[in-house]
């Protein structure tokens, strides 16, 4: 058995400024005894280190030549932002592929996405570092890094969290927040524009217009044993706001994080194991089991609705031919005259307001993978989850885990709109739902799923489900003792343990806790700076003798706004705000 012996959370400026581990870890052996180890995190590098032979920083954004970026200022436009990691063994060579999620702040120190005289939004990035592992100690050093080009297949918008696939890939997402309003939209749609402008000026250099529908796609980056990356964007897995894709162990069942407000549950199944490019999609309908206004995250049976199944080929021409218009007839609430407009259906997906939609002819298909989440919506599937994160896979006991980093908003009991599945007390602290999986089940038409992984229960283990309090001395907002806002997920079949990082803005600084499922011991294992959130869980069971749980941290000094004041301002000046840090939990022994 693996356990983890938790730390105390930070209350001095100096602990709260940085990103450390005081946790240990016991391995009971099968004979009775024990091996002790204490925990610490190691940085492998920061985004503004330059590692090997690579001459630019490592969070440094290039257009699609591969031509560095300049922000306003001259200076290197870097990310502060690192995400995902997949530290991958390939032949025995050791790369780690690493994610930058989104601009966040211009070199001056301004706000990149809130500035006058910037774009909101920036062409982002991965990097893959060649990794060395000390053989006696099993520490690790990054020794060697390149830029991964994404210029065949036009750039990448806001990759967040990613998995890998059971095959030794990574699976990579991205987020296409903005990109998912219409011109009916007001503001958010000249967001939306201003985004796809920064795509077609910096990415593509002026010489093409970035559409919406170029982004919104689960990605695999895969690596050679000559360190070479092939990257494929998968068409066919359907486009949303994805935070990532987890495959189950048949190789051609996946989950989906889908982020943001008003968003659904998604299940892509491959025709064939390790086919991510045809498939069929399916929505969730959630169907409440306990009362109005549950305080416990809610309870529910899950019941499938087919969208649809298409090659990535097929839905890659669509993508180039078709825009929203061309697929759907849509109405603002202001706009929609009953009387005039036959045949719409009222819909809240993707956001909280309102569009009266209508399927224009023999555009099924397309709506399915273009506009998944909209007519996921249009046809009855439950689009009221909000900020669904991170999702975990549990093969022995058949279970998934999904993270719900607030919850709120559409999970709230909702008397202004005709359809309401999720009637929950509001939790602004989230949680983190465990799901039951099965075989043999049918959907809405009766047909049989053909997966033996279709989600049927879905409810929360009261030790996921955080707490709110009122703002104590440090500035917190949800109990410290418990997770709040759940977001990166890994599941470790060896350890039997949950780890589960934080994007809080309820706790003063995030954590990564350790879950054991079957002592339902919650234990705190590391803490990052101040206003960072908890990205890059990846937990490596054993990697030559050694175990490591990767984990970065992005945007820190990104205060919450009822934090200490005065202990920000002693907190603050020890903060880097540009050098984010990628690095691992190190002192596992192999599992």
């Amino acid at each position: 058995m693996v356990e983890f012996i938790g730390m105390d959370a930070p209350s001095t400026p100096e602990k709260m400024a940085k990103a450390y581990s005081e946790a240990k870890v016991i391995i009971h052996t099968a004979n009775g005894g024990k091996i002790q180890r204490a925990l610490s995190y190691e940085t492998l590098f920061g985004v503004k280190d330059k590692v090997g032979t690579n001459k630019n920083p490592a969070g440094q954004l290039y257009s699609m030549s591969m031509k560095p970026l300049m922000d306003p200022f001259g200076k290197p436009l870097i990310a502060e932002t690192p995400d995902s990691n997949s530290l991958l063994n390939v032949n025995g060579s050791l790369y780690l592929v690493t994610h930058y999620e989104y601009d966040w702040i211009l070199s001056d120190g301004s706000s990149a996405e809130k500035s006058d005289i910037w774009h909101n939004r920036a062409p982002m990035s991965m990097t893959l570092t060649s990794i060395k592992q000390d053989a006696k100690n099993g520490k690790l050093k990054a020794v060697d890094q390149y830029p991964i080009d994404f210029s065949k297949v036009g750039g990448i918008w806001i990759p967040c969290a990613g998995s890998q696939t059971p095959w030794n890939t990574h699976l990579g997402s991205e987020e296409d927040y903005d990109l998912y309003f219409t011109a009916a939209s007001g503001k958010n749609y000249k967001a939306a524009q201003k985004g796809l402008k920064a795509m077609s000026e910096l990415y593509f250099e002026g010489k093409k217009e970035a559409k919406a529908y170029d982004y919104g796609y689960i990605t695999e980056v895969a690596v050679n044993d000559t360190s070479k990356t092939t990257v494929t964007k998968h068409y066919a897995m359907g486009r949303g706001t994805w935070e990532m894709a987890k495959i189950m162990s048949d190789e051609k069942t996946a989950f989906f994080g889908d982020d943001g407000a008003q968003v659904g549950l998604y299940m892509y199944i491959g025709d064939k194991a390790k086919d991510l490019d045809n498939g069929t999609l399916y929505a969730a309908i959630w169907s409440q089991t306990n009362e109005d206004g549950a305080r416990d995250g809610g309870q529910a049976k899950l019941s499938w609705i087919k969208l649809g199944h298409a090659s990535s080929e097929e839905v890659s021409q669509w993508k180039e031919k078709l825009s929203f218009n061309d697929i759907f007839e849509a109405y603002a609430p202001a706009e929609f005259d009953p009387k005039k407009h036959e045949g719409f259906k009222a819909v809240k997906a993707g956001h909280s307001e309102i569009e009266y939609l209508k399927l224009k002819p023999n555009m099924e298909r397309a709506a399915a993978f273009l506009e998944t989440r909209r007519y996921a919506a249009y046809l009855g599937a439950t689009t009221e989850f909000n900020k669904m994160e991170g999702v975990a896979f549990n093969k022995e006991d058949k279970k998934l885990y999904i993270a719900m980093s607030y919850i709120e908003k559409g999970m709230a009991k909702d008397t202004t709109f005709a359809k309401d599945d999720i009637k929950v007390a509001k939790n602004r602290c989230g949680g983190t739902y465990e799901v039951a999986l099965a075989s043999g089940i049918k959907d809405s038409n009766g047909e049989l799923i053909k997966s033996d992984f279709v989600p049927t229960r879905m409810s929360v283990p009261s030790a996921l489900l955080g707490e709110e309090i009122a703002t104590d001395a440090l500035g917190n907002t949800c109990a410290v003792d418990k997770i709040a806002n759940t977001d990166n997920l890994f599941y470790s079949s060896r350890a039997r343990t949950l780890f589960i990082g934080e994007d809080s803005g309820t706790h003063v600084n995030n954590f990564v806790w350790a879950y054991n499922i079957d002592t339902k011991k919650l234990s705190r294992i590391l803490s990052t700076p101040a206003g960072a959130e908890s990205t890059g869980l990846q937990v490596v069971e054993n990697m030559n003798g050694f175990a490591y749980i990767m984990s970065n941290a992005q945007h820190q000094g990104d205060f919450i706004k009822t934090m200490d004041k005065d202990l920000q301002s002693k907190v603050a000046p020890k903060i880097d705000k540009f050098q984010a840090p990628v690095g691992y939990i190190y002192g596992i022994p192999g599992l």
